[in-house]
């Protein structure tokens, strides 16, 4: 793996980062990748159930708890360079102000690699659009006549969209499935620092299984135990098979 990369990680909500790509962040950071998180909210609104269960909740106390949990997740990952945006979730408002925020941080940090919601995920319609959001401002980011003072253009970034949740009914392909094994435990610690949403925690685990099984039917190699699967949103280019 080439150390000199640097990743982008644009998350909807305070844990989809480590649910979908846990594994992946924490592997690119161990092999020397410049890996930069940004979350655009902190899920208060639609994926803080649990939260909402004890009487005499608030917003800012919901925040408080998700802030932390976040901390912690991304402590075990090994991530050091995150921003919180705190958009409102449940719906989530993409407006021109922040499609030149996201374009700025994606010339900001020149990634080679973005990893994001894909196009479509069934139930969550903040992640259909925050999709869309960075594949749109990757695009402009590399276009000379979207001018934005101090933040000068990018190469197109390779863009991979996350594994949504409920797969099949999403129409999900696996373009890309990814061995995690040496990083899984510190997935599996950060999964476990989210009790907001601890009914995910076994899902996921069995899923990053289920991905290893598959990472091993296809390559052959019986090392691979845990696996994180994504999609392309550009095809691969080269001048060779890969």
């Amino acid at each position: 793996m080439d150390s000199n990369v640097n990743l982008l990680v644009v998350s909807a909500h305070a844990a989809d980062f480590v649910w979908r790509s846990g594994g992946a962040i924490a592997k690119y950071i161990k092999h020397g990748a410049n890996v930069t998180l940004i979350i655009l909210s902190y899920g208060v609104r639609g994926e803080s159930n649990d939260l909402w269960n004890i009487e005499g909740q608030t917003v800012e106390n919901v925040k408080k708890i998700r802030r932390e949990e976040i901390g912690q997740a991304a402590g075990h990952l090994g991530i050091t360079q995150m921003e919180i945006w705190d958009y409102e979730d449940y719906h989530m408002k993409l407006t021109d102000e922040r499609m030149e925020q996201m374009v700025c941080k994606i010339r900001e940090t020149a990634p080679h690699h973005i990893l994001t919601h894909g196009f479509k995920d069934a139930f969550n319609p903040d992640h259909e659009a925050v999709g869309k959001f960075v594949f749109d401002a990757s695009v402009l980011s590399t276009s000379n006549g979207v001018r934005y003072d101090g933040y000068p253009t990018t190469k197109q970034a390779r863009l991979f969209g996350f594994e949504p949740h409920q797969s099949e009914i999403s129409d999900f392909k696996p373009d890309v499935i990814m061995d995690i094994t040496e990083t899984y435990e510190q997935k599996e610690a950060a999964m476990n620092c989210f009790k907001a949403q601890k009914h995910l925690i076994e899902y996921y685990g069995a899923k990053a299984k289920l991905r290893g099984n598959h990472a091993r039917r296809v390559s052959g190699n019986n090392q691979y135990q845990y696996a994180e699967a994504f999609s392309r949103c550009f095809p691969y280019v080269g001048g060779e098979f890969n």
